[in-house]
């Protein structure tokens, strides 16, 4: 099964576009477009942020995977992986939450 491409969001100018998306150990890598005139800035703020946590993740999983098959031993670093990941998680998701909410702030007081 595959899934589709999404486009780059209209917001931020086509300055990121998000690959189509595999199956776990895959690693989906959000890579910034050759069209942008930024450079920088919020987009390549918010790909990198992204490619971070999308690399902690695979890190998680594939320490995850070795553990479980026994390739490794060492369960402080499988841990450290797994909660590093998870933390990552809940700030993006946290950071997710307060731009929503600053965006629908701006929006009532144009009202």
């Amino acid at each position: 099964m595959s899934i589709n491409p999404i486009n780059a969001v209209g917001a931020l100018g086509g300055a990121a576009a998000i690959g189509p998306v595999g199956g776990l150990g895959s690693s989906a890598q959000v890579t910034p477009s050759t069209s942008s005139s930024g450079g920088g800035g919020f987009g390549g703020a918010l790909v990198s942020a992204i490619n971070s946590l999308q690399q902690s993740q695979d890190t998680a999983s594939t320490q995850a995977l070795a553990l479980a098959t026994g390739k490794t031993t060492d369960q402080a670093t499988v841990v450290a992986d797994v909660e590093n990941a998870q933390l990552a998680m809940q700030l993006a998701s946290q950071l997710t939450s307060k731009v929503v909410q600053s965006v629908q702030t701006i929006f009532q007081m144009q009202e």
